[in-house]
């Protein structure tokens, strides 16, 4: 089972208000629709950090190529371009992933032109 998704910044204001004006987790929890765990952690987390955002990761490992860097070329020179920079290396399935996750796909090879 996945994670739950975060709480909107309003529910969340609503939580710490609605503890700070005297309101207990039950009554909190049924106004804000939510479970009393969530309630508590929240207003735990705010009276703690005096905030209530995130800082959920996102899942899997970070992509290496950023979207500023696909530019049309073909997968050979995408590679070796990635490889030549400080960063780190870049094999050629991983372009051509990139580039099917971009929705760019052909039976047979093609120049992308800038």
């Amino acid at each position: 089972m996945g994670k739950a998704a975060d709480r909107s910044k309003f529910d969340k204001g609503q939580i710490v208000m609605a503890r700070r004006l005297g309101t207990s987790i039950t009554e909190t929890a049924r106004l804000v629709v939510c479970s009393r765990s969530a309630v508590v952690s929240i207003h735990a987390k705010w009276i703690n950090d005096g905030d209530t955002s995130s800082r959920r990761q996102g899942i899997g490992r970070p992509r290496v190529i950023k979207e500023k860097g696909r530019r049309r070329q073909t997968v050979p020179q995408l590679t070796a371009q990635y490889n030549a920079g400080p960063s780190a290396s870049v094999s050629e399935h991983t372009v051509q992933q990139t580039l099917l996750d971009m929705g760019l796909c052909a039976d047979v090879p093609l120049v992308f032109l800038c």
